[in-house]
């Protein structure tokens, strides 16, 4: 998988499988109870997430999806989904809530000082701060993943090691 011309900030993948759902399930559930000092495996209904364990973990470390669709009897369709850790991305969802919040105050603030014929410069230079910074976020979120491509490697290497067992 390229991820260096990726525009998405959270990769996706499909794959399909000539295996039903049910002995994919089993295969994870089956290297869950290996214990597994690298990675940890959790498993609800149809979907699974692989996690980087705390050993190798960092802030930038992603984890896995996989939703598990059933075609027919004996083929399963897998979406997979690399995403950062759920604790980031509501950071980074937050920032990103709080900026759009400041630019359409300000926005606001600069409608009204306009039509009153006052100075718009402080509402107009706050505005390009809030572009500025949102800029600044994604690129702050492309180097995250950069940091963890690597271990999304790692990751995909994993799950193509538990479906080939």
């Amino acid at each position: 998988m390229d991820t260096n011309n990726e525009l998405r900030l959270r990769l996706r993948f499909y794959k399909d499988v000539p295996e039903n759902s049910d002995s994919l399930l089993q295969k994870f559930e089956n290297y869950k109870k290996s214990n597994c000092d690298d990675f940890s495996v959790k498993t609800g209904g149809t979907h699974i997430w692989l996690h980087i364990k705390d050993s190798k973990k960092s802030y930038y470390s992603p984890h896995l999806h996989l939703e598990l669709e059933s075609k027919n009897e004996n083929e399963t369709h897998i979406r997979g989904l690399f995403g950062p850790d759920p604790t980031l991305w509501t950071l980074f969802m937050f920032l990103h809530f709080i900026i759009a919040g400041i630019f359409l105050i300000f926005s606001g603030i600069a409608y009204s000082d306009y039509v009153l014929k006052n100075s718009i410069t402080f509402d107009l230079i706050v505005m390009v701060l809030m572009v500025f910074a949102w800029f600044l976020l994604y690129i702050i979120a492309k180097q995250i993943r950069k940091n963890g491509h690597d271990q999304m490697n790692e990751l995909e290497a994993l799950f193509l090691k538990i479906i080939a067992s």
